[in-house]
């Protein structure tokens, strides 16, 4: 099968080979792919990172010769991870800059240069992490602010828009957690926390709304409060309903989620 990376700052993943179809998901510079179909102008493919599929224009990914993803698959195990909502790396070949988003890997890595398929690009290392931080309240605080009122967008997992597993998913990344894409994926991971009073920060938490699936994903920041997307990045209370269950409480006094699960990475 062919493998195939972007070198776009961001690639919208649809469901179908249209752009009128939704987006599933979106695919970052530097991550790599297998194509499983193709249509004229449209590729099916599967991401490495996580397993997900959907189409893409096939123009906006690079297909690679087997030796050449082997390599480049090696040095993304240990890639650095842009660390901010938004970076800017400056190509060595033409000098043209390109926007990179948050969860971004940097291969060879070094001194705030990387190197991507031969071509040198230059960074602010103060926007990279080259190690996963330790998680808890004050990391995962300094880690989140940045991201405060990001906008909400179905499918999204970069600065100007995310949805809630999208924004879950990036920020564990940062912290070396690799999580699946959606919402009910991630509910599968980890260990089951059973008590709200033993969460501790960066503990996922589930929830639904009517239907009892699992809907929406939070980060826990302690067992009162919940970072997570819904409209936009927010911080949250978790409180009591009249009925006694656990849901999230919104700066306008409504009882929004119903949580469901809490899950330990």
């Amino acid at each position: 099968m062919v493998k195939a990376i972007s070198l776009h700052s961001v690639v919208p993943v649809r469901a179908e080979a249209s752009e009128k179809s939704e987006q599933t998901t979106q695919m970052l510079f530097g991550e790599l792919c297998t194509v499983l179909d193709e249509k004229p102008r449209w590729n099916r493919i599967k991401l490495d990172s996580d397993g997900q599929e959907g189409w893409v224009d096939a123009k906006m990914i690079c297909p690679m010769k087997s030796q050449e993803y082997a390599s480049y698959a090696k040095a993304f195990k240990t890639a650095a991870i842009v660390s901010m909502p938004m970076a800017y790396a400056m190509s060595e070949n033409n000098g043209q800059t390109i926007p990179l988003t948050a969860g971004t890997g940097l291969t060879n890595y070094k001194d705030g240069r990387f190197e991507v398929l031969g071509v040198g690009f230059r960074i602010d290392p103060a926007m990279v992490r080259t190690q996963p931080a330790e998680l808890n309240l004050q990391s995962l605080l300094e880690t989140t602010r940045f991201f405060l009122n990001v906008p909400y967008l179905w499918g999204g997992k970069n600065a100007m828009g995310m949805d809630c597993s999208g924004f879950s998913q990036v920020i564990m990344d940062l912290f070396g957690k690799k999580l699946l894409r959606n919402a009910s994926e991630q509910a599968t991971q980890g260990r089951s926390i059973t008590d709200l009073k033993k969460v501790k920060a960066g503990d996922l938490l589930f929830f639904d709304h009517e239907d009892g699936k699992i809907s929406h994903v939070g980060i826990a920041i302690d067992s009162e409060r919940v970072i997570h997307c819904s409209g936009r990045v927010k911080v949250e209370k978790l409180d009591r309903n009249t009925s006694g269950e656990i849901c999230i409480l919104s700066a306008e006094g409504h009882y929004t989620h119903h949580l469901v699960s809490i899950r330990r990475i």
